[in-house]
């Protein structure tokens, strides 16, 4: 279960307002079709490829003995191919797509009845609904892909061709049977999910980051950089947002370090999360906002929007590559600035990775507490040396040591996500920032993951730890009220 922290979600359930308890666990005639009496669609018409007009076909269905597929794979891939070769010549596919989905599926699966029963094609029932069904995918979402997209236990589907799909399930990677029909087919799935966010994707600009309609994040890299053809990686969302209550379920962080963080991100004090990739850095970023103030106005900064704050005052931002003449391009750090004048209480960038470091830095030390990002470390010290070094990217020219400076006196909690062996996500570190010794910025951790070892099935067994340290963000904590809270749940005295 533990493995459910790396994955995205998008719905917004009821909001939490509380601190959870330290204790509490798109028209030509058409032929003339029997099944189909209501008015057509734009875009189907003409006759079949080889079709006598004036013969009447109807489709033709048998019932496969062949519990295994009949003619195999490669048999029924062939005349899905032909059945779609024929179909285009016969409906215009992109004036269909503009229809509600039920008027496509429905007009499709007659258009498929007509070529089966012209060409004599021996179909069964549930062939010829599965060969309906990828055509219905390929109009009016991503191909092949769609029965992926509605398993909820795929954190990442990553296409390396139009051969070979690999998924990752429970941090496993393991390869799909999902083929394309060729490379143009994957081309156009992946043209249509830049298209749709207004990037493109070609020889000329063969990058590109996009997103799905749910804010998964996409990338896709074509030829001639990818030599095998178009790449395209998905990291999905799951359909339902999690918390941190369900991170303690799944055992990512036990319930007292949860009840810390919510502290934290309700006492509005600035937090940094790291981790690797993959090691679910956007999950918890997106359970720390459920405890923002909902009068707080919020600005976020993403290259690919992918968080979803259930805060009713939110502002998205968005960053734009350049044309194709290479200019028009807007930075991140062009947005983080931008966001200073837009009156915001708290800043939150989705992902920190150039000289925004300083900006942000500069918001948080100048009136936009609660504000919070991400970095790529490989613990939390180590993330502070890379905010550092991204700082030092903007060319600013700054000692070393004004720049660690800079950064204690702006970031109070550093919280670690790390991705284990066995594929499970931990929160391996709720550590805070609490000054400098000399010119070394010194740190106290509140929580850690200890491992002790391995179950008979591979597992990693550890347990979460509090070190019982007063945590130095303790008098904000009072201010807002959250003070006996924290005492439950570091088990301290009051003093």
């Amino acid at each position: 279960m533990a493995t459910s922290f790396g994955k995205r979600g998008n719905e917004s359930p009821s909001r939490q307002t509380s601190i959870m308890p330290a204790t509490s666990k798109e028209p030509i005639a058409a032929p003339a079709v029997e099944a189909h009496t209501g008015p057509r669609v734009p875009g189907v018409g003409k006759a079949f490829p080889g079709q006598d007009a004036g013969a009447e076909s109807k489709p033709v269905f048998i019932v496969n003995p062949d519990p295994a597929g009949g003619a195999g794979n490669r048999d029924m891939q062939e005349t899905k191919v032909a059945i779609f070769n024929d179909l285009i010549e016969v409906v215009d596919l992109a004036k269909l797509g503009r229809n509600p989905p039920d008027v496509v599926r429905l007009e499709i699966s007659d258009v498929v009845g007509e070529i089966v029963g012209t060409r004599n094609m021996v179909l069964s029932a549930g062939e010829q609904k599965k060969v309906i069904d990828d055509i219905c995918n390929d109009v009016l979402g991503l191909g092949p892909l769609e029965p992926l997209l509605e398993r909820d236990d795929i954190a990442d589907i990553m296409v390396n061709g139009p051969d070979k799909v690999y998924i990752e399930v429970n941090g496993r990677i393991e390869l799909t049977d999902v083929k394309f029909r060729d490379m143009a087919q994957l081309m156009n799935i992946c043209q249509r999910i830049v298209n749709a966010v207004g990037r493109r994707v070609d020889e000329s600009s063969p990058i590109c980051d996009a997103r799905l309609a749910d804010g998964s994040r996409v990338n896709v890299i074509v030829p001639p950089l990818a030599l095998d053809g178009a790449a395209l990686t998905i990291r999905k969302f799951s359909r339902e947002k999690l918390s941190l209550q369900d991170l303690v379920r799944f055992g990512s962080i036990n319930e007292e370090g949860a009840v810390v963080l919510q502290v934290a991100a309700a006492s509005r004090c600035n937090i940094l999360v790291t981790g690797g990739t993959g090691s679910g850095k956007t999950t918890l970023l997106n359970c720390l906002t459920d405890y923002i103030d909902p009068g707080e106005r919020v600005v976020t900064c993403e290259d690919a929007a992918e968080l979803q704050l259930k805060n009713p005052h939110v502002v998205r931002l968005e960053t734009r590559p350049p044309n194709l003449e290479g200019v028009g391009e807007i930075t991140m750090r062009a947005l983080v600035r931008n966001c200073l004048r837009m009156r915001p209480e708290r800043i939150i960038v989705g992902e920190v990775r150039g000289p925004e470091a300083f900006d942000l830095l500069q918001a948080m030390n100048t009136g936009h507490d609660g504000s919070m990002g991400t970095v790529h470390a490989n613990n939390p010290r180590e993330g502070i040396a890379r905010l550092e070094n991204m700082i030092a990217m903007g060319n600013l020219n700054l000692p070393a040591i004004a720049m660690r400076q800079q950064i204690s006196s702006a970031i109070n909690v550093i919280v670690h996500a790390a991705r284990l062996r066995d594929g499970s996500r931990k929160i391996t570190h709720v550590s805070e920032i609490v000054g400098m010794e000399g010119d070394v910025v010194t740190m106290q951790d509140l929580f850690v993951y200890e491992p002790t070892g391995e179950d008979p099935e591979g597992r990693v067994i550890g347990h979460h730890r509090g070190t019982g340290l007063r945590p130095a963000f303790w008098d904000r904590a009072r201010y807002f009220g959250y003070d006996k809270v924290l005492v439950d749940a570091l088990r301290l005295g009051n003093d």
